[in-house]
């Protein structure tokens, strides 16, 4: 293990309201801050405002969709960030959904492998300093060179799921980032990178309560909304879950939401949802790393006993490594 990251902004918590968390985070033992982006914040502008609370931490984008920007926007964000934190930054990249690119962003989400591939690489090229001018699988170049690229590139992690994108994951870029896993799944994971030097990033949701019931029920909710996407579904029939979830997905299929949430059953929950005190949730956490993950990153979920500020930053300094 070389990191210990939580996923910000917090649910519920106003961005500016983070200061005072993510300054005492390494006074935690926490690493990283990992930005989301789906329906909120955008992913850069979280990690803007942290390199200066926090000017230590590493800061990663987890992720920015390959597909909702273009290749040199991505390259210029990502060279700004890496301005305002030398060797602190990292890129995450990834294809999104058809959701979040569809639906919400008028986006055909086509051929993602080779959007996430192509746009990689003119990535990585623009920020080496490198004029990029050609002709992709996915889109046309021309003649694009950053203004200022970084002193030092910033790595660049691909999201990945499945053995053909965590494969490109290890051999183009610097690593992979993984998300809505177990802990025992981790080792086929990293089997399919295939890149002993590799980081490895994990987003992990946590949510530490003693009311099983209570997280059981928000874990269903979360698990029914994303192990549904396509590419989540197949991830999991990759790993072997396609039987205990097959009532899920034909619950889903027929528009009911309320049963395809009911019909997964509570191991696949307590799985992939981590509930306990914080302390049991961090042995929990632990375990990915224990299984190959270089750094874990939590995602916390709003529980009962987050009553206010002081009661949230305490959950998050019990669930630190330093706790």
């Amino acid at each position: 293990m070389s990191g210990w990251g939580l996923t910000i902004p917090l649910i519920g918590a106003p961005l500016p309201a983070h200061a005072d968390l993510i300054g005492a985070l390494p006074r935690f033992g926490y690493t990283d801050v990992w930005s989301a982006e789906t329906s909120g914040t955008d992913a850069f502008t979280p990690l803007a405002l942290a390199s200066v609370w926090a000017p230590t931490m590493r800061l990663g984008t987890a992720i920015v969709p390959v597909f909702t920007r273009g290749p040199a926007l991505i390259a210029m964000s990502a060279a700004t960030m890496a301005a305002a934190a030398p060797g602190r930054f990292v890129l995450g990249l990834g294809a999104s959904s058809p959701v979040i690119v569809g639906n919400w962003n008028g986006i055909a989400f086509d051929e993602p492998y080779k959007r996430s591939r192509d746009v990689l690489r003119v990535v990585k090229s623009a920020l080496a300093g490198e004029r990029v001018d050609g002709t992709f699988d996915t889109f046309t170049i021309k003649r694009f060179k950053l203004e200022q690229a970084p002193a030092v590139p910033p790595p660049i992690l691909l999201a990945a799921l499945r053995p053909q994108m965590l494969a490109l994951a290890g051999r183009e870029a610097d690593g992979a980032i993984l998300n809505w896993l177990a802990s025992a799944d981790v080792a086929r994971c990293v089997d399919s990178i295939g890149n002993a030097d590799a980081d490895v990033v994990a987003r992990i949701f946590v949510c530490p309560t003693d009311d099983a019931s209570y997280a059981r029920n928000l874990g269903r909710l979360l698990i029914s909304t994303y192990l549904t996407v396509p590419a989540y579904a197949a991830f999991h029939d990759w790993l072997g879950r396609g039987a205990a979830l097959a009532s899920m997905h034909a619950a889903w299929a027929a528009g009911d939401r309320a049963g395809a949430a009911a019909a997964i059953p509570d191991e696949i929950v307590d799985e992939l949802v981590l509930h306990g005190t914080p302390e049991s949730c961090r042995a929990q956490v632990r375990a990915y790393a224990d299984a190959g993950v270089k750094t874990p990153v939590i995602a916390l979920l709003p529980t009962p006993e987050a009553t206010d500020p002081a009661a949230l930053i305490d959950i998050v300094r019990r669930l630190g490594p330093g706790a």
